[in-house]
């Protein structure tokens, strides 16, 4: 059985290419992601710390992205938050 996805709504830049996330059910906490993704294709430019540091919640797709096009998917976002309620 599927849970429902849930979306993203809030984003902050840490430090380097860790972010603080929450999400609508208030589950918070932050994830790396240099260490998730690979910096290659689409988000190659998100290699730039000054680049990466523009990221914002599209309140439609419900996740975090970058005006290139790049985003990243809810699921996998919240799968993979350091948590205090992981």
């Amino acid at each position: 059985m599927f849970e429902e996805v849930k979306d993203v709504v809030e984003v902050r830049v840490v430090e380097k290419y860790r972010l603080f996330l929450r999400f609508e059910d208030g589950k918070a906490g932050e994830i790396d992601l240099e260490t998730l993704i690979k910096f290659e294709g689409i988000f190659e430019p998100l290699k730039k710390l000054e680049y990466f540091a523009t990221v914002t919640v599209d309140p439609e797709l419900g996740t975090i992205c970058w005006d290139n096009g790049a985003d990243i998917s809810p699921e996998f976002l919240y799968i993979n938050l350091k948590s205090d309620n992981n």
